[in-house]
């Protein structure tokens, strides 16, 4: 039953599925304890099978269900992941890596068992290299503690999604943030990696440099990869210098269309924002509520320019402009670092404030990304068809790159049916996105929520990813179920 070829053709051709399936099954559960065992060895109490652990580890910050591991690794090096992965290897068990447990789409879930790889102790920065504006990091490193670390240096690290997400998760996933319109995204930010593939061995990729034509691009291979061809354990960044200057300010729209046209206009006009955050009515009602905020109830956006103290002022001033010209209000400004960090927690917490709109209700955040050209399109179609509908659906986005959020709220009591309306409303506006040439998430990533759009955004080419999987990983083993469809 282990071995044979051919014996799970011969059993369902003999009418025998049933039997092959519990044989089977029995000897998975066998295969699991033998690696249980083997891992308590090597892990002693940093291995966790208790009921609550496996719970918090097999759900994200969204809603999606908890899929639950067979057991929780905690590990401290990089020996010990690619002993894990031989170990798991050997008895054919998956592995899901964990860093914080922010991501929305549903990566962290163990939809067919197996052991949550928990990174959150390999959480040490390595080097910093002040004179090279880089530095190296271990996956469990959070961009809060990073940022902390590099204050004293005068630098800073960009990447900002809001959440205090481990920089492992964020590599994983892709991520971006506020601050993407000025600095770039994960991919941008990269240089290099330290990844256990699925055989056990410590690979390195990419190098210290700011370019190179050697060879194929792996670091930009595992960036976004989601866990499913590689564990992330080291990462070479970028870094940035802080800005002499740093001003805040928020502009009220009497409509979305001028917020939004503000945005492209600033955009088209090559101005250097750092940030531009569009917030709609419904979204500034539940943060002014939420945070103690008297902004008006009105469609808003919120910006940040850096650099000299003389730029930031012809910044500021030229975007001033172009906002007056499209409907926009006097400048609110936060220019002390106390007031600019009380906007931007604000602007953080608008998924917890939109949250409160329905106390007890569950959140389904999804995002799509389009060209700057046709953002003004999709989003006022997309509010447009939020309205008709009749539900309560805020509006944020860092419409400065194109990107934008929906927070669907979903009441327990009238779950099934708040479930399909707003799965009806999303697959329009990933279907409206993709029309326009944008992408089902601009930062989320794919997981298990976007992962029946692949097709439709990229056609064949999943096939190519399908390949690229089966090569890297041909057993299947680093966290099944996602990203790639079936």
């Amino acid at each position: 039953f282990q071995a044979e070829d051919g014996i799970r053709d011969f059993c369902l051709s003999r009418g025998l599925g049933d039997v092959y399936k519990r044989q089977q099954q029995k000897l998975q559960a066998t295969d699991l304890e033998r690696c249980l065992s083997e891992l308590k060895v090597l892990l002693g109490d940093r291995l966790s099978t208790a009921s609550d652990v496996r719970q918090l580890h097999g759900k994200d910050a969204s809603f999606h269900e908890v899929h639950e591991p067979d057991a929780v690794a905690f590990v401290e090096s990089n020996e010990e992941v690619a002993e894990i992965v031989k170990f798991c290897l050997r008895y054919r068990i998956p592995i899901i890596p964990f860093g914080s447990g922010t991501s929305l789409e549903g990566h962290i879930a163990a939809l067919h068992g197996g052991i949550s790889l928990d990174l959150s102790r390999m959480n040490q920065v390595l080097e910093v290299n002040e004179n090279d504006l880089d530095c190296r990091v271990q996956a469990g490193v959070t961009r809060k503690q990073l940022n902390e670390h590099l204050r004293s240096a005068n630098l800073f690290f960009p990447i900002d999604p809001g959440a205090d997400a481990s920089i492992g998760g964020m590599t994983a996933t892709r991520a971006s943030g506020t601050n993407a319109v000025r600095y770039g995204t994960m991919r941008e930010n990269v240089l290099g990696l330290t990844v256990i593939n699925t055989e056990g061995r410590i690979l390195k990729t990419g190098t210290r440099s700011r370019k190179s034509s050697a060879g194929y691009d792996l670091t930009r291979l595992l960036v976004g990869s989601e866990g499913t061809l590689g564990i992330i354990t080291e990462i070479q960044l970028r870094l940035h210098g802080i800005p002499e200057a740093i001003s805040a300010a928020v502009c009220s729209f009497e409509t979305l269309a001028g917020a939004v046209n503000t945005v492209i206009s600033v955009m088209q006009s090559g101005l250097p924002v750092a940030r531009v955050e569009l917030l709609d009515e419904v979204q500034m009602d539940a943060l002014n509520q939420y945070s103690n905020l008297d902004y008006p109830q009105k469609p808003t956006l919120f910006f940040e320019f850096n650099g000299t103290q003389r730029w930031v002022e012809e910044q500021s001033q030229l975007v001033g402009e172009l906002a007056g010209k499209n409907g926009g209000g006097s400048f609110r400004w936060a220019t002390d670092e106390a007031e600019r960090e009380k906007l931007w927690d604000a602007r953080h917490d608008a998924y917890y404030a939109a949250m409160a709109l329905k106390p007890g209700c569950k959140g389904w955040p999804t995002d799509v990304c389009v060209p700057i050209s046709r953002l003004a399109e999709c989003i006022l179609e997309t509010r447009a068809d939020i309205d008709a509908s009749k539900l309560t659906v805020p509006i944020v986005g860092h419409v400065g790159d194109g990107n934008f959020h929906l927070l669907f709220l979903i009441d327990p009591a009238n779950e099934a049916e708040d479930l399909k309306q707003f799965q009806q409303l999303n697959d329009r506006l990933i279907e409206r996105a993709l029309k326009m040439g944008g992408t089902c998430t601009g930062e989320h990533g794919v997981g298990i929520g976007k992962i029946h759009y692949m097709r439709a955004e990229h056609g064949e080419s999943v096939e190519m990813m399908r390949q690229i999987k089966q090569a890297l990983d041909p057993l299947n083993l680093f966290n099944p179920g996602k990203l790639v469809p079936a």
